[in-house]
C-alpha cells in the first residue's frame, strides 16, 4: 500500500512540485496545509505515514509544529523543507524530532531517497 503523505509549506508552487515528485512514484498525497498551526490539525486527521515540512511560514513555523506533532505522536515521521543557509534551523529540527531533511530547490532523487528512508 502506498504511504500516505502530508505536504507543509506556506508556497502552494512548492506543495505541487513535492506532490507531482511523491505522485509520480507512487505515494498518496492526503493532505496539504500552508502553515504549521493548519499542520497540527491535518496531522491529527490524517495522521499520515509521513509529513514534509517546510521550516519557515506564516502562523506557526515548521520547527514549532513538529514539536508540537511529536508531543500528539512521538512515532510521527517528518522531513524538513528548507532553503540553502538555514543549517542552524535544520539541525533544530532535527533535533526536535524530524527524521531528515531536503533542500530548496528540491530535486527530485533526493526528495525520494529522504522518502524511500523515512518511511522505510
Amino acid at each position: 500500500m502506498a504511504a500516505k503523505i502530508l505536504i507543509v509549506d506556506d508556497a502552494a508552487f512548492m506543495r505541487m512540485m513535492i506532490k507531482d515528485i511523491l505522485t509520480k512514484n507512487g505515494y498518496e498525497v492526503v493532505g496539504e496545509a500552508e502553515n504549521g498551526l493548519k499542520a497540527i490539525e491535518k496531522y491529527q486527521e490524517l495522521r499520515p505515514d509521513l509529513t514534509t515540512m517546510d521550516i519557515t511560514m506564516p502562523e506557526m513555523d515548521g520547527i514549532t509544529a513538529v514539536k508540537q506533532i511529536k508531543k500528539i505522536d512521538p512515532a510521527a515521521k517528518i522531513i524538513m523543507c528548507s532553503a540553502m543557509g538555514q543549517q542552524a534551523m535544520v539541525i533544530e529540527a532535527i533535533q526536535s524530532g524530524a527524521r531528515d531533511f531536503i533542500v530548496k530547490p528540491f530535486q527530485p532523487d533526493r526528495v525520494l531517497e529522504a522518502v524511500r528512508k523515512a518511511v522505510g
